[in-house]
């Protein structure tokens, strides 16, 4: 369902988030065959952003505004 490079991104992405989980050498090498230093950079910042949202709106009860609803449950 994912390309190799989304699937990359993503495990890029829980490593960042996931506590006790690193980023190691070898997976950041593989992120720079793909994209150069500033896009690196701004995929950072993009999930650490959506982590400090996750930190931030949940002790606040702020809730989804709807922009991507969830199947029922």
């Amino acid at each position: 369902m994912y390309s190799d490079v989304e699937r990359l991104v993503l495990d890029y992405g829980e490593k960042m988030t996931i506590t006790g989980e690193t980023v190691d050498d070898i997976l950041f090498t593989k992120l720079r065959e793909h994209f150069s230093e500033a896009q690196i950079v701004e995929l950072t910042a993009g999930i650490a952003m959506e982590n400090f949202r996750s930190k931030f709106n949940a002790p606040l009860k702020i809730q989804a505004q709807g922009f991507c609803p969830l199947p029922a449950r």
